[in-house]
């Protein structure tokens, strides 16, 4: 009894030491009835802080307080703004008074169409729909054509797919996600990125170096989140098509209709056909796929702003199918021959996803959130004689809560996640040739987050995980800003990355050769590897100026990206492509200069300059990254005219690229050591009828640059140097296409 007694008094001495005190009180209407509960909603605030909260429905309120707080601000929209000198935590009972007149303010400005945010920890750069609009952008691999974050690559001479990549990494190492929920991932990373129409999108969220915790382990270099276009704030009714001299036509149709005071749906509705067939370069090959697809999603709205909910319900249909290969190949007749070089790659994907939040209203600081979704994803596939086919379910699950500690410089999330990952895959001429797995991992994290208000603030997140195959493991990151001076930012992060490496899915373009597969087993527990691990390491700073009264700014990025263990991809040998773990080194450095300058009122330059040191320790010894340009040069350039109602009549934008010289794999002298460097200059021209029509047209590689010989041995397919994987250029040449949009609000 004694002991319990000392531990009780203890405990009591210790909460009253650390107890943040608080400061409590009511809001009320000064002319309102005598019964009235106070006005619900009122902002209240410490002046020069961020430390702030809002009342209850009864008018109540409570803050923290220091003694170094003297002025606290009161204020709601139609009444006038108090502040009150306050000496004590003595309740307040305050009225406020409604203002006499409120004279008409009209302020007009307008977004950037890419920000990047002073007041982010992360290195975060958003494209919100304006961006968007500056090129064709039929789908989320082609929105990154005007933004120099980002490098867009063709990964094959065949099936005209665009690679992403950043930091000198490709897109297996980023973390993509749809509204925070992993997207592109396992089966899906080849083509997953074509499975998004552009019209779906209504802003892309970049972040370099190690990302958060909240959103799983796998994030190595960076992360891409996409938010779909919401059924509240969409048009009513959207429509764009789009044709192109390369026998490409797109149809979008959005249809969003609100069903009840909280329940808004919309029906998005994709089709893209390509089936004119196109050899410029004589090769007897198809320099563009011929495709269809139908993609179509039902997503579902519900808002509850009283009481602080809002949720999404998604479903999604996805039907895409293409053919490469030889002019004459026809699938009926061909198909197994070896006589005409065809493939098919025939995918089907349902999944559907429920996100629920809340921000408690009394505590506008503290909110939970829960996400979940399912993906059935199902490939059959033929390169030639070589079959590959893979079906991927995947489930993802994560609950997050957030609040503060004491005031609101100093927050927090945690929560925990759930993943599951079942593969069905079948390659037809690998020894062992079914690879089927199932993967599950559980794991829980914690973030937490200081911020000053003023020049400083840190992000700390750890997470740990258990993996039915890659163990238990424990994830850090670690993410600083500071700002020195008036409109400069100092940003510095540090993180590590855990990832399984699906290596068929990632590199299916090999199926597309002669080699043979060689996996050279370590006795790891997927494909007989150990899965991938790297730290990275980056700073940024960002300067914000005015030059001749016109705002600009300039960024500088360095990331290194160092790997402890990768699965190489060794394809140095022209006959073979293999796969291990790294015995020694492998590390990409990237820089970035960024800057970007209003010149006149609303026309925008925006250069860039990158350079990469990208190597591995291969079995032939230290080699630069193959296809890998090491320096890059990026400007766009934009310029909008106004009518007398300050609406945009024309807008005309601009984009060059030169990519300099990028070594080549081992061709047995077939190609040289090195490529050329070149030039691709894209162009697009809209005319603004109004606010609900309007009209573009655009020429993307205008100066018909085109590789030559991207397919190596086309003149005997199925010999032993056929290849279509070395490509660094375009294989098409000019496409010139146009297009409209049609909205109803």
């Amino acid at each position: 009894m004694k002991r319990f007694f000392i531990v009780s008094i203890s405990l009591l001495i210790s909460s009253s030491l650390f107890a943040q005190k608080e400061l409590k009180g009511v809001i009320k209407d000064k002319n309102g009835p005598k019964d009235n509960l106070g006005v619900y909603g009122a902002n209240i605030h410490w002046l020069n802080t961020e430390v702030g909260t809002t009342t209850n429905k009864k008018g109540m309120f409570s803050i923290p307080y220091k003694k170094e707080y003297r002025k606290l601000i009161i204020s709601f929209v139609g009444y006038k703004t108090d502040t009150i000198i306050v000496k004590s935590t003595k309740p307040i009972n305050h009225y406020l008074t409604e203002s006499n007149t409120l004279e008409e303010v009209a302020i007009t400005a307008k977004k950037d169409a890419t920000q990047r945010s002073y007041l982010q920890t992360q290195n975060l750069v958003t494209i919100n729909s304006e961006e968007l609009l500056k090129a064709a952008c039929c789908n989320l691999s082609e929105s990154f054509e005007t933004n120099p974050s980002i490098d867009v690559n063709f990964s094959d001479a065949l099936t005209g797919t665009k690679q992403i990549q950043m930091l000198g990494l490709t897109s297996p190492y980023l973390l993509i996600t749809q509204e925070n929920i992993p997207s592109i991932r396992g089966a899906a990373q080849a083509f997953g990125l074509t499975f998004t129409p552009g019209t779906w999108v209504e802003s892309i969220q970049i972040t370099k170096g190690a990302g958060s915790v909240i959103n799983g382990f796998e994030s190595i270099s960076g992360q891409i989140n996409t938010e779909l276009v919401k059924p509240s704030t969409n048009h009513k009714f959207y429509l764009n098509a789009y044709g192109a001299m390369g026998g490409r036509f797109e149809l979008n149709t959005h249809f969003n209709q609100k069903v009840s005071k909280k329940w808004q749906t919309g029906l998005y509705v994709h089709g893209n056909y390509r089936g004119e067939k196109f050899d410029k370069n004589n090769d007897n090959f198809l320099d563009n796929p011929l495709a269809e697809q139908i993609n179509v999603m039902n997503r579902w709205q519900y808002t509850d702003a009283e009481k602080g909910w809002v949720s999404f319900i998604n479903f999604r249909y996805l039907d895409d199918s293409k053919q490469v290969g030889e002019v004459d190949f026809k699938p009926e007749e061909d198909r197994g021959s070896n006589t005409v070089w065809g493939s098919e790659i025939k995918t089907k994907r349902f999944d559907t996803s429920v996100k629920v939040g809340c921000v408690f209203p009394d505590l506008p600081f503290q909110s939970m959130g829960f996400q979940a979704a399912y993906s059935n994803y199902e490939q059959d596939s033929y390169f030639g004689l070589r079959e590959y086919n893979i079906k991927h379910q995947s489930f993802y699950s994560n609950f997050m809560f957030s609040s503060i500690i004491g005031d609101t410089r100093n927050k927090f999330k945690t929560g925990a996640s759930f993943t599951y990952d079942k593969y069905d895959e079948f390659i037809s001429t690998v020894m062992n040739s079914n690879f089927d797995r199932n993967e599950n991992s559980i794991g829980a994290f914690f973030e937490y987050a200081y911020d000053n208000a003023d020049n400083f603030s840190v992000t700390a997140g750890l997470r740990l995980d258990h993996h039915n195959l890659l163990g238990t493991f424990v994830t850090p990151r670690l993410h600083m800003r500071y700002v020195p001076w008036v409109r400069g930012v100092f940003r510095a992060s540090v993180g590590r990355g855990k990832r399984s490496a699906n290596i068929f899915a990632e590199n299916q373009q090999f199926f597309a050769s002669s080699r043979t597969v060689n996996i050279e087993n370590s006795g790891g527990n997927i494909y007989g590897l150990d899965p991938e691990v790297a730290w990275n390491y980056g700073v940024s700073f960002l300067q914000g100026y005015k030059l001749f009264g016109r705002k600009g700014d300039v960024t500088f990025d360095f990331y290194q990206t160092n790997f402890s263990n990768q699965v190489v991809v060794d394809w140095e040998n022209s006959q073979e492509i293999s796969f291990y773990n790294l015995e020694g080194k492998s590390i990409a450095n990237s820089f970035q200069v960024e800057v970007n300058q209003n010149i006149i009122p609303y026309f925008n330059t925006r250069f860039s300059y990158k350079f990469y040191d990208v190597s591995t320790d291969y079995r032939s010894g230290n080699l630069a990254k193959a296809l890998q340009a090491k320096h890059r040069f990026f400007a766009n350039v934009s310029y909008e005219t106004k009518t007398e109602d300050n609406d945009a009549s024309w807008k005309f934008d601009v984009t060059y690229n030169w990519i300099g010289e990028q070594r080549l794999p081992n061709t047995n002298n077939q190609l040289p050591i090195y490529s050329n460097s070149y030039n691709l200059l894209n162009t697009q021209i809209t005319k603004v009828f109004s606010k609900k029509f309007e009209v573009y047209a655009g020429a993307e590689n205008i100066t018909n640059y085109k590789q030559k010989n991207p397919i190596l041995g086309s003149d005997n397919p199925f010999g032993a140097n056929f290849d279509t994987t070395i490509i660094y250029a375009p294989v098409f040449g000019s496409n010139f296409y146009a297009g409209l949009r049609f909205k109803i609000d």
